[in-house]
């Protein structure tokens, strides 16, 4: 997502100095996690807004709050600066934004590593493999629009939701390369040293896929990504493979000429790099969604809640949009009328019949990266 929003491996060095840091800002605050909603319910076991006495009354417990801790978001990853930017605005709680550039697995980190603190996370965004390894972090709960979320979308408790997606896409220079037209290309010798991956496919949401829509292309199938990772492979005994994780300033200077990542975020470079195109492959596009969740140990719970209420939102689904990412309830929003028809009319359109895999198939593909990526391309 050539943002800053790397979503790949950091170091555990890295993350224990960042941890550290953070931590030392001051010292640790209970927030208002063990008071009582209303209906005398505890506002980190509400389920959902009704518990508080409706709306306005989440709203009011949050305010007291104050203050909302999220992790992992880039400002230019579907939009979400804009994003922080108006949640913040309308309803004047601080949010601070914590280590934009890591990985989904670094969240998770970050919250068993902090969990008591008042600077863990409240919520969390992840790719889908990570997101399903860790559900007994995450306190379940249903927004107001739940009932406009496909099933196929979230978790029937409501311990997680799918919230933005996109199709797999291959970005790169026109000016520096040949003209992608397939992920076979990439083998030739004009890619030498020049194709990077966004992240570990081990951590990362994005490279995931990225290596699940190779797999597709050379072979595999959704129930096995293993071609994939023989594809990249190849590609490092090529040459071709550039161990550099991608951000704006790597495409714009040159560093990294031809990247994977989603399609909302390479298309977002267009806009700043006119000689940089973009692809998504057709026949079996890999579309894949990310996860929103809030900690079961959120030091600021009602504050947690009002910001998945507003993510699903229709201001919220539309502000992503507005970053090129599909909404997950955009059918209903829709149907209703409420979506910002503009932005949904210009999205990128897709050849061929999408694959979406299933929760199984990405719990055995991910068994399968733990075993055989790094030797594959250590």
């Amino acid at each position: 997502m050539m943002n800053t929003r790397l979503r790949a491996t950091l170091t555990l060095a890295t993350s224990a100095l960042v941890v550290s840091a953070v931590a030392a800002c001051g010292p640790p605050e209970s927030g208002d996690k063990s008071g009582t909603t209303s209906s005398g319910v505890k506002v980190s076991a509400a389920t959902s807004a009704k518990d508080f006495g409706g709306m306005s009354a989440l709203v009011k417990a949050a305010k007291k709050e104050g203050k909302l801790n999220v992790i992992a978001l880039p400002p230019d990853w579907a939009n979400y600066g804009t994003i922080i930017s108006t949640f913040e605005k309308k309803y004047g709680i601080k949010i601070t934004s914590a280590q934009p550039d890591a990985a989904s697995q670094d969240e998770i980190n970050a919250a068993n590593q902090q969990k008591g603190k008042s600077t863990a996370p409240d919520v969390f965004d992840l790719g889908q493999s990570v997101a399903l390894a860790n559900t007994s972090l995450y306190a379940p709960y249903k927004v107001s629009t739940w009932s406009t979320i496909p099933d196929s979308f979230k978790a029937g408790d409501g311990a997680y939701v799918n919230d933005y997606g996109g199709y797999m896409s291959i970005g790169y220079d026109s000016s520096k390369v040949p003209a992608v037209t397939a992920v076979s290309d990439l083998l030739k010798s004009a890619y030498k040293g020049k194709v990077a991956l966004n992240g570990d496919p081990t951590q990362a949401g994005s490279a995931f896929s990225a290596v699940m829509m190779v797999s597709l292309a050379s072979g595999g199938s959704a129930d096995d990504i293993g071609p994939g990772v023989d594809f990249f492979k190849k590609l490092k005994k090529a040459g071709n493979f550039l161990p550099l994780d991608p951000t704006p300033a790597t495409i714009e200077s040159g560093q990294t000429p031809v990247v994977f990542d989603w399609d909302y975020l390479n298309a977002a470079e267009t806009k700043k790099l006119p000689s940089w195109k973009v692809i998504v492959p057709s026949g079996s596009p890999v579309a894949g969604y990310y996860y929103q969740a809030i900690s079961k140990d959120a030091p600021h719970p009602a504050a947690a809640r009002l910001w998945e209420e507003f993510l699903y939102s229709d201001q919220g689904q539309n502000l992503w949009l507005a970053g090129g990412a599909r909404p997950v309830r955009a059918d209903a929003m829709v149907k209703a009328g409420t979506i910002d028809s503009s932005l949904y009319d210009a999205l990128p359109k897709v050849e061929g019949t999408a694959v979406t895999p299933t929760d199984d198939q990405n719990t055995k593909a991910a068994a399968y990266l733990s075993k055989n990526w790094a030797k594959a391309v250590g």
